[in-house]
């Protein structure tokens, strides 16, 4: 009976790691960001420059100790690293669950997108699997001879990193993002019809005689003033509604300030979007077949437009290619830009507001087919905004 349950465990416990290392591995830079969550709530901004090697090695970790359990080979060593692993998610979800400052946790990356509390009732139960694992590790045998699981470890961790290394280049290959190609944007702007808003309320951190105080923004101190010393502020959530817009804080603003989101997205006709954080002050390697897409796209008169968290860059790059002042920069929320472009800079085709292609910047030759055929524009239909 034990050798038994042993069995079910090692594959139950064994599947879940590579399952939920393989949906990461899709979307390195989304635990990343998940990651740089932590940091900052944690007060260690710091860390936001390692996130992305972490993210990496951590999902190797995951998926290599997922093989290893099914092929029952070294436990002595990987028990402990399952049992290491799991109390550090353990803690990790039961933090978010407790504070409530992070509401979903990425464990499956966005594909399977889990609660907090789902979460760390999931990492509970893997706890108790792995302990039970642990206890009897000195009990399960290698399915296979040392040489043939080395070379079953050793595929794994190659495949693990080459999945990484390919999303990072060239998007996600399974994409589980709001801004995946068929979706309308303005319409994943709007939460879905009936549904209730999360009720949050802005708190302001300060840092007040070498300490840190935490007040709602309409509950400041009497005695504010300069001596009060601006942390952060966050939306601390008061009550969970029951749905929200797919996507948010996207807003185009160009250099006069004004909003012109809907004004580029329910323009007629196709165009091209390149979103990017920061751009480069050197000429980068995407360069040349971005200056070809460029003029193919004016040579059928489909509008191209930079959006940016960065417009100083942007114009600079602009300047430095010979085209300031052709190209309209518009600024957005750098969250946004990092949910649309998981890998930077990355080129959107739409027509009207729907996308219809993308392309990172180490896949813009493959987006010249898709452009050379897209028909003339009429002027009528992309007038400047």
């Amino acid at each position: 009976m034990k050798k038994t349950l042993l069995y079910i465990t090692r594959f139950l416990v064994g599947m879940l790691f590579i399952f939920s290392g393989l949906i990461k591995a899709n979307d390195p830079l989304g635990l990343s960001y998940k990651m740089q969550e932590f940091f900052d709530v944690w007060h260690m901004p710091a860390l936001n420059q390692f996130s992305l090697v972490l993210s990496v090695v951590m999902i190797i970790i995951e998926i290599v100790a997922g093989v290893a359990v099914l092929l029952g080979w070294r436990m002595q060593v990987f028990g402990w690293l399952l049992l290491i692993l799991i109390l550090f998610f353990s803690f990790l979800t039961g933090y978010a669950v407790i504070s409530g400052n992070v509401r979903e946790c990425g464990c499956f990356g966005d594909c399977i997108p889990l609660q907090a509390m789902g979460s760390f009732i999931k990492d509970l139960l893997l706890l108790l699997m792995i302990l039970f694992l642990f206890t009897y590790r000195k009990e399960i045998l290698p399915l296979f001879s040392r040489n043939t699981s080395v070379l079953i470890l050793t595929f794994s961790l190659i495949l693990s990193f080459s999945i990484q290394w390919y999303a990072l280049q060239y998007l996600p290959v399974i994409d589980c993002l709001p801004y995946k190609v068929g979706t309308n944007i303005p319409g994943k702007m709007k939460p879905p019809a009936g549904s209730v808003p999360d009720s949050t309320v802005i708190n302001f951190v300060y840092e007040k005689n070498n300490k840190q105080v935490e007040y709602a923004a309409d509950k400041l101190p009497a005695d504010f003033d300069s001596s009060y010393k601006f942390v952060r502020r966050y939306d601390k959530l008061i009550r969970t509604g029951n749905a929200e817009a797919p996507i948010k804080d996207f807003s185009l603003i160009g250099e006069s300030g004004n909003d012109s989101t809907l004004q580029i997205l329910d323009k007629p006709g196709y165009k091209l979007i390149l979103f990017s954080r920061n751009f480069p002050e050197t000429n980068p390697s995407w360069n040349k077949p971005f200056s070809i897409i460029y003029t193919m796209a004016r040579s059928k008169n489909i509008p191209v437009y930079f959006v940016t968290g960065n417009r100083g860059e942007s114009d600079a790059f602009l300047a430095g290619n010979g085209i300031s002042g052709e190209i309209p920069v518009f600024t957005c929320d750098v969250t946004a830009i990092k949910t649309a472009a998981r890998a930077e800079p990355t080129l959107y085709l739409l027509k009207k507001g729907t996308i219809l292609d993308k392309w990172s910047y180490a896949g813009l030759e493959s987006a010249f087919p898709t452009i050379n055929e897209l028909a003339h524009q009429t002027s009528d239909s992309v007038n400047q905004p």
